[in-house]
């Protein structure tokens, strides 16, 4: 019966498949969704799967919990600005370090560990994240004012799932640390991405923040102004779904939100009439 379940899983997803097949989905993973070990494997296997299926998977990382815990045993403490981890030059070098070092290269040993092939980059690599600082008092974290994609399509055109992580430069030789969600959002909007899913550790937009089966599915970027005006956009959640408002502003079709703790979430995202998170589209 499980079989023959998988199998008419396959059947439903048909038109989904043909959807997004040979066209750009950009994944960005949110470092409080990527703590635990099996879990984190898993989403990979998930991304290995879309893209053997045909979908151009590019996936876009933070690693704030890490960065945090690296930041602690070098001696230094984390100060945060409005939400913002505000970064001196010093915080720049390790933040680079953390990810495009550690983080980056675990993703992609987890990508090729489940068939897939991939090639770690960051903003720095061929030209891709320009910035310029964003605020004075945050130090170096990055606005993007340029793009370059070149090297995300060369990548895909061999093939590989690209694994960016979100560090930036500028002509002086700056680094600059740059908010994982802004970075999808400009990457998405860029490569005329299909779609845009956040994973992160929340299930999606809800009506009730107390109440986790209070989920609002579908979203129109119109309505969003009164749900913020209305508390149900709130806290933090409103420069997340500025972010997916600016993917849709830049051509992107659908924006999810969708929980990354939950088993093969994405799966039922992108191959379900159902889904499992919220959806933003015009």
């Amino acid at each position: 019966m499980e079989k023959v379940q998988q199998a008419e899983f396959l059947i439903e997803a048909m038109p989904y498949i043909k959807k997004y097949f040979n066209k750009i989905l950009v994944v960005k993973y949110g470092g409080n969704a990527m703590t635990e070990e099996s879990l984190k494997a898993s989403v990979m296997r998930d991304l290995v799967v879309l893209n053997l299926l045909g979908i151009k998977v590019v996936l876009v990382h933070g690693g704030g919990p890490e960065i945090s815990q690296t930041i602690r045993l070098m001696g230094k403490e984390s100060k945060f600005v409005n939400g913002l981890r505000y970064t001196d030059a010093e915080t720049a070098e390790i933040v680079r370090m953390v990810l495009a070092g550690k983080v980056n290269k675990s993703l992609v040993e987890l990508l090729e560990q489940g068939g897939g092939k991939a090639i770690g980059i960051c903003g720095h690599d061929g030209h891709l994240l320009k910035c310029e600082k964003q605020d004075e008092e945050l130090g170096f974290v990055g606005k993007v004012v340029g793009i370059d994609t070149t090297i995300i399509h060369d990548l895909l055109g061999l093939g590989y799932i690209p694994v960016i992580s979100t560090v930036g430069y500028d002509d002086e030789g700056n680094v600059y640390n740059v908010n994982a969600d802004t970075a999808a959002a400009a990457i998405s909007g860029a490569l005329n991405a299909e779609s845009l899913i956040l994973m992160t550790d929340i299930r999606g937009l809800l009506e009730n923040k107390d109440d986790p089966d209070s989920l609002i599915k579908k979203v129109y970027v119109s309505d969003i102004p009164a749900l913020v005006k209305q508390g149900i956009i709130s806290g933090g959640m409103i420069p997340k779904i500025e972010c997916c408002k600016e993917a849709i502003r830049r051509g992107v079709k659908k924006v999810f939100i969708t929980d990354g703790r939950v088993p093969h979430s994405i799966l039922v995202e992108i191959l379900s009439e159902e889904g499992s998170g919220t959806m933003f589209y015009n």
